[in-house]
């Protein structure tokens, strides 16, 4: 639908839920992407493939040029490839690309939650944008900034309840393993920790930052080569040390005293799996939170004083 309004995007979403019948009622929840051109495509697959175990209406907002005069081109899709959502991909020309917030609240599903998620090169404050100020949660993803590290810093500086990031829930499998490991004799305390990762790895820096909160012990970060992601997570106790390797961004293995070492698929999880992740809770994550606000301040190799706190 070239050059129209939010009222005839609404006709059209009524005219398709009548003609496909009653299976978007279950939607539980209003997803809103807030992209460029260059990557709707690649976010609205992750975002479809995502929301099959939480069917939402999905926003897909594309900043187009500001050049062009005031136009909103739309398309909305319903069946199909949408799957069980509502999808509908507005492309905002001119002033008017910098005013998303107008276009989507006409569209928001009633009485639901509202997730804004920037796949890449997200606003400064997420929080403090239109889109943002309108959200329940607020989904970013330092990893595919051009600087993971300073939007991470960033993240922190601008935090506010309801924000997350994706480079954290990548961490979840290697939280897992490393607290199943803590788990079993002979539950001696952790004297200290050293993170291995990329220098690019805001996952890394994140993970040290929640070990630092949790095990209340030194914990250093260790630099390697950019895109490599998580390495290594090396744990000291009296009995001797807890190791996590990953050498190939795929299979790790697990070794800790009077056991055989344990060898685990750990594969970096793809987008849609991030994110569907991310949706599963409106919940605030206190768990991130620490681990950015104060987890990131205490472990050597990472500066988080630098980015100042956070505001809220």
């Amino acid at each position: 639908m070239p050059d129209c309004t939010t009222k005839d995007v609404s006709k059209a979403l009524v005219r398709l839920r009548s003609e496909i019948g009653a299976m978007t009622l279950g939607r539980v929840m209003t997803l809103i992407i807030v992209t460029d051109d260059d990557g709707a495509d690649d976010a609205l697959e992750a975002a479809t493939a995502a929301s099959r175990a939480h069917p939402s209406r999905i926003i897909t907002l594309v900043r187009g040029d500001r050049r062009w005069s005031d136009r909103m081109d739309a398309e909305v899709r319903m069946g199909g490839d949408a799957g069980v959502s509502e999808i509908v991909v507005l492309r905002l020309f001119g002033e008017l690309a910098d005013h998303g917030e107008a276009v989507v609240t006409p569209l928001l599903v009633p009485d639901s939650p509202v997730v804004a998620w920037w796949p890449m090169n997200a606003d400064y404050d997420v929080a403090g944008s239109p889109i943002g100020a309108m959200a329940d949660r607020r989904i970013t993803d330092a990893s595919l900034s051009s600087n993971p590290r300073k939007d991470l810093l960033r993240r922190r500086q601008t935090y506010a309840e309801g924000d997350s990031d994706m480079a954290w829930s990548r961490t979840t499998r290697w939280r897992g393993l490393l607290a199943t490991a803590l788990d079993q004799p002979p539950y001696e305390p952790v004297t200290a920790v050293t993170v291995s990762g990329a220098s690019d790895s805001a996952s890394t820096d994140l993970l040290a930052g929640w070990l630092a909160v949790r095990l209340r012990c030194p914990v250093h970060r260790v630099r390697g080569k950019r895109g490599t992601g998580l390495t290594k997570v090396h744990m000291d106790r009296a009995s001797g040390p807890i190791e996590l390797v990953r050498p190939d961004r795929r299979f790790a293995t697990v070794t800790q005293p009077e056991q055989p070492p344990r060898t685990v698929d750990l594969s970096r999880p793809g987008t849609a799996e991030s994110l569907a992740e991310e949706l599963r809770s409106m919940d605030r994550d206190i768990t991130y939170r620490d681990a950015l606000l104060k987890g990131l301040e205490l472990v050597d190799g990472v500066s988080a004083t630098r980015a100042g706190r956070s505001r809220k």
